[in-house]
């Protein structure tokens, strides 16, 4: 189809541009420049090239488009506002305003057709990897035999990305993993304006870029608006006609340089660091509109004839696309009954009947890592839950976050003698990347029908905490395996010895932190964070841990906090702990007995879970009359602090840790069965003081 351009469509993207620079103004703050000069670009992406239906946002057959300059936000309201997704003028005009649909940088759930939370920049880019893989592994799930470009399960992923996107790391790791996977259905247009806050980026970022994205394996292409002259020209055509030629390129990802003028035409502000992030204030303001044939005093012009056309086209876009899509896929269920099932269990979010009976139960005395039982118990779900997958930072041996027998997630031609796989493969080799590994696994769970996982040694989640927290405010079903998880881990020295995380881990809203004490909460905890599809942190252990005799239920574990062993009668301290350290307070209970003293053992796996509980099941767990308490954790005690109260021990880390054996470290550092047992005696003696 030829590209035609009409006068109104001119008008649109004027008006696209006046729209940003007014709500700016009327904001008091933004980021006006982008939305301005990339108006023209994300017009012809929503007005001809995205596929989406604006009556229905979750449609399964549409494309996704990911605005990763997330501070452009305009960029995209402004869009959703002119095909009719949801957003009216008094929405523009409410931009940044609290309770408004339009925040400063784009948020998943709260505005229509937003289908990331972006902002950090070069997270969106990250996890559109995620969602162009997912995209993948579903038409795998569903389509594998179908031609490429002709089942109803083939979209594509558009993004917007900046100089600050591309500039930052985690762009970098997850483009070159893109390209490596030969992701053909991601298409990235980077608006190489040459400005950021710091005004020309010529003092900090003076690489090929497209140089550096044919070395990753994608496909590059480049576009100039601005002449080696000097002269500025928007040629929408030769856009148009890169945008077409990288969604002819089905086996590599592509790029797309578009070289622009930020803030274009803006006179006195256009290609400024100024107009990267303030409003223009009332003379530029005026010239935009001047420049661009607007009354320079009218606020938020809108010509009712632009809102017709671009509202119209859209809808009418939508619903050709829709019908078309609709008749492959009927096609498609009529001749897949068994995978039409299988798509309409996942989308409808449900996990099959009897899946539980597929987890194993570890026997009582015996003993087992909890990264090891954490590995059976994938590879027991690896038959029931197509829809698990996942992998490793690089250490899928050490994590156990591969499934027995599953092929990896491979293009062609990538095989090696320890990994076989297929392009629909499930095992996930993320490389030496932990914040694109979690970015990428945002993607995978926002494109809404898989549950990923991805695992690495807990203390490299530092790498990757911009990404969890991302996954917790989009409140996305996400299990991070971090696994060797405390000085546990021995030989390797203080570098890897998580010791501060799980404090710092615990305090990020809506994130769950599970520590289980043994293989069979282990097993109880994978149950439960399939059930709850929440953003959850599954931490686990390097060293064999006893597997205790226990009466619990993977009900008892879901509580987060439970007694697992108990005395008679009232008891005179409570002992309460997560992860390998129970097995010290079991013992120090046992040792307290034998000596008249009455005990209580608290598991206390998940903290997070613990307080989403009623103040009943709570005070029945931590007796209010008992204020002996101990905690014992190879960790900072501040979280455990709200629980021991002002008569109470804390049996935790105060330092770094060191290099040596595992058991010689908890020996040096006090987090053994002796110490437990004195802190327990010394807070009876403090409440009875």
């Amino acid at each position: 189809m030829s590209f035609s351009w009409e006068a109104i469509d001119i008008k649109a993207v004027d008006t696209a541009r006046v729209l940003a620079a007014d709500a700016v103004e009327n904001a008091g703050s933004g980021h006006p420049g982008t939305a301005i000069s990339m108006a023209p670009a994300a017009y012809l992406i929503y007005q001809r090239h995205l596929r989406f239906d604006p009556r229905d946002t979750d449609w399964l057959g549409r494309d996704r488009f990911v605005l990763s300059m997330g501070h452009s936000s305009l960029t995209q309201y402004i869009q959703l506002y002119l095909a009719g997704v949801g957003l009216e003028l008094d929405d523009l005009k409410a931009f940044r305003h609290y309770g408004s649909k339009t925040p400063g940088h784009p948020e998943y759930k709260h505005t229509k057709g937003v289908e990331i939370t972006t902002g950090p920049l070069g997270s969106g880019l990250a996890s559109a990897v995620g969602i162009a893989m997912a995209q993948r592994r579903e038409r795998g799930l569903f389509d594998p035999d179908a031609p490429a470009g002709t089942s109803p399960f083939d979209h594509n992923v558009y993004v917007f990305a900046g100089d600050g996107c591309l500039q930052e790391g985690i762009s970098s790791e997850a483009c070159s993993l893109a390209g490596t996977q030969g992701l053909g259905n991601l298409i990235l247009i980077y608006d190489d304006n040459h400005i950021s806050i710091e005004d020309d980026t010529k003092i900090s970022f003076t690489e090929d870029v497209l140089k550096r994205y044919e070395a990753y394996g994608w496909h590059t292409q480049r576009v100039d608006w601005l002449q080696e002259s000097g002269e500025y020209a928007e040629d929408v055509a030769a856009l148009d006609a890169a945008v077409e030629a990288a969604k002819a390129e089905k086996a590599k990802p592509s790029i797309i340089a578009l070289r622009t003028i930020i803030g274009w035409p803006t006179p006195g502000k256009q290609d400024t660091g100024g107009i990267h992030g303030a409003k223009l204030g009332d003379e530029a303001l005026k010239g935009l509109k001047k420049a661009v044939g607007f009354n320079t005093d009218a606020m938020f012009d809108v010509d009712a004839s632009v809102i017709e056309h671009t509202r119209s086209n859209a809808l009418t876009r939508g619903k050709a696309a829709r019908d078309a899509w609709n008749q492959a896929f009927e096609s498609w269920a009529a001749a897949n009954p068994e995978r039409k099932a299988l798509l309409d269990r996942l989308a409808a979010h449900k996990l099959p009947e009897g899946w539980r009976d597929a987890l194993p139960t570890f026997e009582a005395g015996t003993s087992m890592a909890t990264r090891a039982a954490s590995g059976n118990v994938l590879s027991a779900l690896a038959p029931v839950l197509p829809e698990l997958w996942g992998g490793s930072a690089d250490l899928a041996g050490s994590n156990n976050t591969t499934m027995k027998g599953e092929p990896s997630f491979l293009p062609e031609g990538h095989d090696t003698k320890a990994f076989q796989g297929n392009p629909y493969g499930r095992t996930l080799h993320f490389g030496v990347r932990e914040h694109a590994m979690g970015a990428i696994l945002n993607g995978m769970a926002l494109d809404g029908l898989t549950l990923p996982y991805g695992g690495t040694f807990f203390v490299f989640a530092d790498y990757m905490r911009g990404a969890v927290r991302l996954t917790a405010l989009m409140d996305l079903p996400v299990t991070f395996v971090w696994t060797h998880d405390s000085i546990g881990v021995g030989e390797d020295g203080p570098t890897h010895q998580p010791v501060e995380h799980l404090s710092a881990y615990r305090a990020i809203p809506g994130l769950a932190i599970v520590r289980p004490a043994d293989a069979n909460e282990t097993a109880d905890a994978w149950a439960i964070i399939l059930e709850k599809r929440k953003p959850t942190g599954l931490i686990l252990s390097r060293q064999n841990l006893p597997v205790l005799q226990r009466e619990a239920s993977a009900a008892d574990t879901a509580k987060g906090g439970y007694v697992l062993k108990d005395c008679a009668g009232t008891p005179d301290v409570i002992v309460m702990g997560s992860g390998s350290e129970v097995q010290l307070a079991v013992g120090a209970a046992e040792a307290l007995e034998s000596e008249g003293i009455k005990v209580r053992v608290v598991s206390m796996p998940c903290m997070e879970w613990f307080e989403e509980q009623d103040q009943a099941y709570k005070d029945s767990v931590l007796l209010p009359s008992v204020k002996a308490r101990v905690s014992v954790e190879a960790g900072l005690d501040m979280p455990w602090q709200r629980y021991i109260g002002d008569a109470g021990e804390a049996v935790a880390m105060t330092s770094f840790g060191a290099p040596g054996a595992a058991d010689t470290l908890f020996e040096h550092f006090g987090i053994t069965q002796a110490a437990v047992e004195a802190a327990a005696k010394a807070s009876i003696a403090k409440a009875k003081s």
